[in-house]
């Protein structure tokens, strides 16, 4: 019989060796002095071992504890060692089976799709608002209204828009882990007219002709960082979203045939677009090109040019002009945009084209894709045109549109 003194006197040696106890329990001692208690028995007319632990942290009392139990398995005829490989498999797959391990497999079969801002707002959804309270739950084990629960949270602070996009993003990982085989059904779509409805609000857009040449006087008058400045003057003339822009680089423009060819993994509809750029928005990035062109982004941040100007910067300046959110935003070049070049008369399709909006119709999406450049490099020169005779004041004699 073994004792704890023996134990915890044994010495390493060159080898490894045993000291036995009854009942084929030993402690084996190796040759870097840790020590293993290990049990042999025999199973199916195979000899086997069993590791029961690692000793001081399992004693020698709780080694034969486990030896005893061990022993009253083999009497069943059954397997301990094989028991205890099926136990750790299944507490592997119960962590691989819940929500928050399939809602990150899910986001990294995404991350190649989804820009990188749409991406990171996606794990925000999930680390925040989801995860803290279902995120250890076995995903086929929730219901519904374990859900609501999770979105009424965040309902309550006033939030509707954010927990109906929670309750999107929960849906395709309920539909992702049908499909890999973790969940039978996807309760999100219980919850169909639970929720209140999305608040939807207009973004902030200054339209009115006259309000957008004061906006183009003071965009001139801007005192802030150039390359600020430039992004300001840009805005108008391109209307691209406002990550598009402030992520441009220079590699993506052909100034020499006036063209901002935007790649697809950059765009929201993740479909490459070109913007055709107006004299006046070549002669912007000229005058810019001297002191960014050397570095990767158009329009890098302050602090260091390896990342582009933060999101916040556009908005910050429109700020400083005196236009205050509720008036006029970054992404409200865009509304400014559509506003007067509808009213203005040209073709919808020609300006939906140039705004990059996804065509809901994929047959007709497929045909317009390379169609209307034409027409679209006419109509952003018009509108630069348009702008210029807004900002002077003159605009009552410029053609809305060429006829021509």
């Amino acid at each position: 019989m073994l004792t704890d003194t023996a134990a915890r006197k044994a010495k390493p040696k060159a080898k490894p060796y045993k000291l036995t106890d009854a009942a084929a329990l030993y402690l084996e001692v190796m040759p870097t002095g840790a020590k293993y208690w290990r049990m042999q028995y025999r199973h199916a007319g195979k000899a086997k071992r069993l590791a029961l632990g690692v000793y001081p942290g399992v004693s020698l009392a709780d080694a034969r504890a486990k030896r005893d139990a061990a022993r009253a398995i083999i009497r069943e005829g059954r397997d301990p060692a094989a028991e205890r490989k099926a136990a750790k498999a299944q507490a592997t797959l119960s962590a691989e089976n819940t929500f928050a391990a399939i809602a990150g497999e899910w986001l990294e079969t995404q991350r190649a799709t989804l820009a990188a801002s749409t991406f990171a707002k996606a794990e925000l959804t999930f680390s925040q608002h989801v995860c803290p309270w279902i995120g250890a739950r076995p995903i086929a084990d929730i219901d519904a209204p374990e859900l609501l629960s999770v979105l009424r949270r965040i309902e309550a602070r006033g939030a509707r828009d954010t927990a109906h996009r929670t309750r999107e993003r929960i849906g395709q990982v309920f539909r992702y882990a049908i499909a890999t085989g973790r969940a039978n059904s996807d309760p999100v779509a219980d919850l169909r007219g639970a929720l209140a409805p999305p608040v939807r609000k207009s973004r902030a857009a200054v339209t009115d002709p006259a309000q957008v040449g004061d906006l183009l006087r003071a965009i001139d008058g801007y005192q802030g960082q150039f390359t600020t400045c430039c992004a300001l003057k840009l805005s108008p003339l391109v209307f691209v979203r406002p990550g598009e822009l402030r992520h441009a680089e220079w590699a993506e423009f052909d100034l020499d045939a006036a063209e901002w060819r935007i790649p697809a993994h950059k765009m929201k509809m993740r479909e490459a677009h070109t913007v055709p750029l107006a004299p006046q928005a070549v002669a912007i990035l000229r005058d810019l090109h001297p002191l960014t062109g050397g570095w990767r982004y158009c329009f890098p941040s302050l602090r260091t040019a390896d990342r582009p100007m933060s999101e916040n910067t556009i908005n910050a300046a429109l700020r400083r002009l005196g236009f205050d959110k509720e008036t006029m935003t970054g992404h409200g070049f865009r509304a400014m945009a559509s506003t007067r070049l509808n009213e203005m008369g040209w073709a919808t399709d020609v300006i939906e084209r140039q705004l990059a909006h996804a065509e809901r119709n994929k047959v007709r999406a497929a045909y317009n894709r390379a169609q209307h450049m034409a027409e679209r490099r006419k109509m952003m020169a018009a509108w630069a045109d348009y702008l210029d005779a807004l900002r002077d004041g003159t605009a009552n004699v410029v053609a809305i549109r060429s006829k021509a």
